[in-house]
Order: C-alpha cells, then structure tokens, then sequence
C-alpha cells in the first residue's frame, strides 16, 4: 500500500510541474519577439516630391534666406544684456561692417585704375556760319519799323520729281522805314528784337511799280 501511495504522489507532482514547465515554454517566444518588433526600424519617410530629380535648387536671395533663417529660429531668448553692451555691440558692428565696405570699396578703385580710361568726347564744335540771307517780297508795313515779309520757295520732289511750291512769313526790323509793300527786299538774320522778329532789312532790292 505505501509504495502505491508514494507512485500516485509521484505522479500528481509531474502532472502539477507538467504545466509549470510547459507555460514558460510558451511565453517566452512572446517575450522574444517583443524586443524583435521593438529593433524593427521605423519605415523610411517618403522621398519629398521632385528630390530625385537632377533640377538645382533654386538660389535664394539674401533676404529671402534671412526671411527663412527667421521662421525657423527656435525662439530661444539670450541671456539678458545692459544699456552699455547692447550699445558696445552695436558699435563693434558698424565698425565690422565699415571696414567690410572700405575693403570692397577699395578694390573697385585697384579694378578702376587698372582699365583703361576712356578718353573724353571732344567738345562739339560752336556754330561759326555766317547769317543767313532770305530774299522776299513785302506784304506788310503798317507797323513802325517793322515789315513783314513772304518768302516764296520753288523745290523738286524727291520721289515724283514736281515742282512743289511753299512760302513763310518773317518779319524784320526797318530802322528807316525804306520798304513798303510790293518791295523786294533782302534780310539778313539778327538777334532776337522783339517776340516776333529775328531779322533785320538789308537793302531794297526792287520797289514796287
């Protein structure tokens, strides 16, 4: 009876330690496969739109960059500064800056002096003609000292070849009142005497009949 006993105790251990050894067998792929899917690596992000192809970026402008610098700045405040080293900053600044400018200015004379220089344009000659001459014939002398008169052009066309006939009016100043209308007289171009008059009579050609 005792060695029954002791065989059914045995066999209730194996059974009861059985599952115990069975369901960690059974858990541990799970616990394995935990750190598997945690080294898994994230997938990749997608390539941006046009990043394959060989197009260069577009070169942006000084204050386009400084317009992007700006909207990406994180925000982060500097440590707080006196009335003194801002102005001290400042200054160091301008000075910087400055001595950028006589560097680069500098260069452009060294650039300048090395060309050549062109040579001045020549100073355009001053009209040395003599006055102009007009011949016509009076149709005015009702104010003092003064005619007018018509001065009658004949010339050829350049194209059709006629005779394509044109006069002007001009009036001239008469000092002694010696033409009158009818006359042929001569001019001669003058300064400026009056609003209207730039000619002065030179002699009576023909008087009227």
């Amino acid at each position: 009876m005792a060695e029954t006993e002791d065989n059914v105790n045995e066999e209730q251990a194996s059974e009861e330690a059985a599952p115990e050894a069975e369901a960690p067998a059974e858990e541990a792929p799970a616990e394995e496969a935990a750190p598997e899917e945690e080294a898994a690596p994230a997938p990749a992000p997608a390539p941006a739109a046009g990043a394959g192809d060989d197009e260069p970026e577009e070169e942006l402008s000084p204050k386009q960059r400084r317009r992007v610098a700006r909207s990406t700045h994180s925000g982060e405040a500097g440590p707080p500064r006196s009335l003194e080293e801002r102005v001290a900053e400042r200054a160091e600044q301008r000075a910087r800056k400055a001595a950028h400018r006589r560097a680069y200015r500098g260069k452009q004379r060294e650039r300048r002096a090395g060309e050549p220089r062109a040579e001045a344009p020549a100073a355009e000659p001053k009209a040395t003609g003599k006055a102009k001459l007009r011949q016509g014939v009076v149709v005015s002398d009702r104010v003092d000292k003064t005619i007018t008169v018509r001065i009658d052009v004949a010339s050829r066309h350049t194209r059709y070849k006629k005779i394509v006939r044109s006069s002007s009016t001009l009036h001239a100043h008469d000092e002694n009142n010696e033409a009158h209308i009818g006359d042929t007289v001569r001019l001669i171009e003058s300064r400026p005497l009056s609003r209207t008059k730039r000619w002065r009579l030179v002699e009576v050609l023909e008087r009227a009949k």
